[in-house]
C-alpha cells in the first residue's frame, strides 16, 4: 500500500495583512508536516502554489525552506503551473525552484502531426521511482487559455498507455463545468470529455472548494482539495460559513477499484484558526438605525482569536452609507481580540443616491460587470452590440486576443491565427 498527498491552490503571497500572511504560510507548512508524519511516498501540487508568477522573495524563501525539509526526507514533490503561476514569457518562480531540484515538473508537452496533417499535443509520463505510479497532466493558464492545450491533446495515446499494476494520475488546473458549484457558475471551465479517460485519479486544482467525484463513467475519481487557507476574500467568507480547508492523502495499491478515495478520512482538515461570520441587512432601516444595530450586535459576540467576516447589504430607507462608521466597527472588533476583521459593505446602497458599483473578485468577473454597466449607457442601433449581447461579444473578443502562441508556433502564424479567430468572433470575413 502506497500513499500520496494532493494539494492545490495554496496561493502563497496572496495576503497583504501580516496576520493573514502568517496563517497563509502556516497552512502550507502544516500540510507538508502532515505529509512527513504520514510518510507519504510523494506529493502532488495541482497548481497555484504561489499567487503570482514572481512573488515576494520573503514568501519564496520560506516556501523553499519548507520544500527542502520534505525533499530531504526523500519525498518528491510533483507540480504543474496554475493560472497564477503561469508566465507568458515561460519564466516563473516555479521554474527556478524546479531547477533547484525541490520540485518536479509534470507538464512537458511536444507537438506532432497526425496522419491527417493536424497538430496534436503529446504528453510524457513521469514514473515515480518508489511506487511505479505514472503521472502526467496539463498546466493552468490565465483566462481559460489552457483550452488550447485540451483541444490539441492526443488523448488516445494517454488512454492506451497501460501497464500491469500501474497507477495512473492526471494532474490538471482547470474547472470542470460538470462539477462547478453554484457560486462559481460563471467561471470558465472545460467539459469533462476533454480530459483523457481511464486514469485512476484526477488531481485537480482551480476550484476553491474541496470536491470528490466518483460517478462519471470512464473516469476515475476526480478531486479538488481547494485552498489550504485562502486566495481571495471570498475564500475567507466561505470558511467563516463552514467550508473546511485542507488537502487529500490517498492510499493505493494494485487493487485500485476496491478503494474508496472519497472517504472522509482521506481529506485532512486544517484547524488553523476559528472564524465568525456576521451579517446585517438594511431592510427598512435608515443609516443611524442600521449603525446602532451593528454596534449592539458586535458587542454581544465573542470574537477573541477569531477571523471576523462582517457583511452588510441592502438599501437604506434614509441617510447615507458614509454615515455608518465602519472604521469604528472594525476598531471595536479588533479591541475585542479578533485576529483579523474583514468588512464587506459593497452591497449596501442609499435610497437617495444609488452609486454604480463594479463588483467582482476575479479579473473575469470585474471585466464582465464593467462591460455590462458601461454598455447600458451607450446607444447602438445593432441589437448584437447592445446589452448582454454586446458585453458577451466583447468578452469573447478579449479571450481571443489574450490567447498565447501554441507550442512551437511561429510568430507570423500566431498573429494570423489570432486575426482569423477575432474576425470569426465578430462574424466578419477577412479581405
Amino acid at each position: 500500500m502506497y500513499k500520496f498527498a494532493h494539494l492545490a491552490d495554496c496561493h502563497l503571497g496572496a495576503q497583504k495583512y501580516t496576520e493573514l500572511k502568517k496563517l497563509e504560510i502556516k497552512a502550507f507548512r502544516e500540510c507538508i508536516n502532515k505529509c512527513i508524519r504520514e510518510k507519504v511516498d510523494f506529493i502532488i501540487i495541482a497548481g497555484d502554489l504561489f499567487h503570482s508568477n514572481l512573488p515576494d522573495m520573503s514568501i519564496v524563501k520560506q516556501t523553499v525552506g519548507i520544500l527542502k525539509e520534505v525533499t530531504d526526507k526523500g519525498i518528491p514533490v510533483y507540480i504543474n503551473y496554475g493560472s497564477h503561476d503561469f508566465s507568458p514569457n515561460e519564466t516563473s518562480i516555479i521554474d527556478v525552484i524546479i531547477e533547484s531540484g525541490l520540485l518536479k515538473k509534470l507538464f512537458n508537452p511536444y507537438v506532432v502531426e497526425d496522419n491527417n496533417g493536424e497538430e496534436k499535443l503529446k504528453l510524457k509520463f513521469v514514473t515515480d521511482k518508489k511506487t511505479g505510479a505514472k503521472l502526467t497532466g496539463i498546466s493552468g493558464r490565465k483566462m481559460g487559455m489552457d483550452d488550447t492545450y485540451y483541444n490539441l491533446l492526443d488523448k488516445k495515446s494517454l488512454e492506451e498507455e497501460e501497464e500491469e499494476d500501474s497507477f495512473k494520475i492526471f494532474v490538471f488546473h482547470a474547472a470542470i463545468k460538470n462539477l462547478l458549484p453554484d457560486f462559481l457558475s460563471k467561471m470558465d471551465g472545460i467539459d469533462i470529455k476533454k480530459l483523457p479517460k481511464r486514469f485512476d485519479y484526477y488531481a485537480g486544482g482551480h476550484i476553491h472548494k474541496h470536491i470528490c467525484e466518483t460517478h462519471i463513467e470512464d473516469y476515475g475519481v476526480i478531486t479538488y482539495p481547494g485552498p489550504p487557507f485562502a486566495g481571495y476574500p471570498r475564500d475567507l467568507e466561505m470558511s467563516a460559513k463552514g467550508e473546511t480547508r485542507g488537502f487529500y492523502i490517498i492510499e493505493f495499491d494494485e487493487e485500485v477499484q476496491s478503494i474508496n478515495f472519497c472517504e472522509e478520512k482521506n481529506f485532512h482538515e486544517l484547524d488553523l484558526v476559528k472564524y465568525k461570520f456576521l451579517s446585517f441587512k438594511a431592510d427598512h432601516k435608515n443609516s443611524h438605525q442600521l449603525y446602532d444595530e451593528i454596534l449592539e450586535g458586535i458587542k454581544q459576540i465573542d470574537v477573541k482569536d477569531k477571523i471576523v467576516i462582517l457583511k452588510v447589504k441592502g438599501e437604506l430607507s434614509g441617510g447615507k452609507t458614509s454615515e455608518i462608521n465602519f472604521h469604528e466597527i472594525k476598531r471595536i472588533l479588533n479591541d475585542s481580540g479578533a485576529v483579523h476583521v474583514s468588512i464587506n459593505h459593497h452591497g449596501l446602497v442609499s435610497k437617495e443616491f444609488i452609486k454604480i458599483r463594479v463588483k467582482g473578485e476575479t479579473t473575469a468577473e470585474i471585466e464582465e460587470n464593467v462591460l455590462l454597466e458601461t454598455i447600458s449607457n451607450i446607444e447602438v442601433n445593432q441589437k448584437e452590440l447592445s446589452a448582454k449581447e454586446g458585453a458577451q461579444l466583447a468578452i469573447n473578443l478579449l479571450k481571443t486576443l489574450r490567447k498565447s502562441p501554441k507550442p512551437n508556433e511561429k510568430k507570423s502564424d500566431y498573429k494570423n491565427r489570432i486575426l482569423i479567430e477575432s474576425l470569426d468572433v465578430l462574424d466578419l470575413e477577412s479581405s
